[in-house]
């Protein structure tokens, strides 16, 4: 097949995906909305159509040549914009300016799309990247992906993100989610529900070779300065507008006024100033390790020797580190909302709690905590559930036959003349 991808090429997420099909050997190309070294896709092709929004958050991603005084202090003024007292603000600006390029990149996609002539176009998330495929009227047959918040985010708060989105998904021809809810918000948006579609994670699965492994690294609780007998809380979330760091933290600092042996780790925080500032004010300085962005291998180590890891999202449709954690055999505490309710039954393989509740939050982690046989059944129940609906491979080879129908399919109506 000769699949072209419009996606952020950067995003671990596509990564994962479509390097599944570049192994396999297709004929893969990429249309990516960010700049992104070819490097990071060998033997696929890669285009950029980018805005001047995303070539400026990648230029200002590389501080070598600034001194390390104004590093720190572009840092800072970075991270109080993107997630600090202006991050509301800043959101709807950014979005609006990324809103306003869409027809021309569009009309820049259309004609990469005449020179690769794929089979078939997997636009792999619907703000901006499926409004643009859409808007370019491919020939080929139109795949998009719909992402946690793409509906419940972006579309509810942005009307006329609302009404481009329903034009891209009156124009696909097939429709890709990672749960059912958002099957049914797309139908609520102009999706024929006669159409194909199919539900799947949005990273193709889960490795379990790296993810499930029984037993944990002996050394992994020192890489991260993590004490061996102390209850290890993981927040692997990192900064997002839609996850509720701050109910995080505050049930950090209740937990452990009555537990003061708990550990809590928060992966992607490391000098990150309002982390920093939250875990001053509420003096939990010593319970708190402020982690960098980890790596997949890192990222599975530490999420197997973690006890509890905490998701208190808003908006999510199947996270990456809820089945990674589920993988990893570290009992859940999440929001409760619809689409993680999908996989998390409360009290039985996970917990679910009100994402702003920070008392609700701190109680699940101490029950959790004391209870060593829950977690052990939970994390036997969560294992199975992976290896049943969300392993890579299995995953994956759906997606790819899921391709081969589509295109079938567009094949047989264009012989037919529909």
């Amino acid at each position: 097949m000769r699949i072209c991808f419009v996606a952020d090429a950067r995003s671990p997420i596509a990564k994962n995906w479509i390097t599944y099909f570049v192994q396999r050997g297709h004929d893969v190309h990429i249309i990516s909305s960010y700049p992104c070294s070819g490097t990071n896709y060998p033997n696929a092709s890669i285009r950029e159509v980018t805005s001047g929004l995303s070539r400026r958050a990648v230029s200002q991603s590389d501080e070598s040549g600034k001194t390390r005084g104004t590093r720190g202090l572009l840092s800072r003024l970075t991270a109080e914009a993107r997630t600090g007292r202006w991050s509301k603000v800043t959101f709807a600006l950014q979005h609006w300016v990324e809103r306003s390029g869409v027809r021309k990149r569009g009309d820049a996609i259309r004609d990469l799309l005449q020179q690769i002539k794929p089979d078939v176009i997997h636009a792999m998330r619907l703000p901006f990247e499926g409004i643009t495929a859409a808007l370019a009227d491919p020939q080929a047959p139109l795949l998009i992906s719909i992402w946690g918040n793409d509906f419940t985010l972006f579309a509810d708060g942005f009307p006329l993100t609302a009404g481009l989105s329903r034009r891209a998904l009156q124009r696909a021809d097939a429709l890709h989610c990672d749960c059912n809810r958002d099957l049914k918000l797309a139908a609520e948006f102009g999706f024929n529900s006669q159409k194909p579609s199919i539900i799947l994670p949005g990273s193709g699965g889960i490795q379990m070779d790296v993810f499930g492994a029984q037993r944990a690294d002996s050394e992994a609780r020192g890489r991260f300065n993590i004490p061996d007998d102390a209850p290890l809380v993981c927040n692997p979330r990192g900064f997002r507008r839609y996850v509720r760091n701050d109910t995080f933290f505050r049930s950090a600092a209740l937990a452990t006024k009555r537990r003061p042996d708990i550990v809590f780790a928060a992966v992607g925080m490391q000098s990150h100033p309002v982390a920093e500032r939250w875990i001053t004010a509420l003096g939990i300085q010593k319970n708190v390790r402020l982690l960098p962005i980890l790596s997949r291998t890192e990222m599975a180590l530490l999420l197997r020797t973690s006890d509890v890891v905490v998701s208190a999202s808003e908006h999510d449709g199947t996270p990456n580190t809820l089945l990674e954690s589920m993988a990893a055999g570290a009992f859940p505490i999440a929001g409760n909302i619809e689409s993680v309710r999908e996989w998390i039954i409360d009290g039985v393989n996970g917990s679910l709690r009100d994402p702003s509740d920070a008392q609700g939050f701190s109680e699940a982690i101490l029950s959790v905590v004391a209870d060593g046989e829950l977690r052990l059944s939970a994390a036997v129940k969560n294992r199975q559930l992976i290896e049943d609906r969300a392993e890579y491979g299995s995953t994956m080879a759906k997606a790819e036959r899921f391709y081969e129908r589509l295109i079938c399919t567009s094949e047989i109506h264009t012989a037919s003349g529909l």
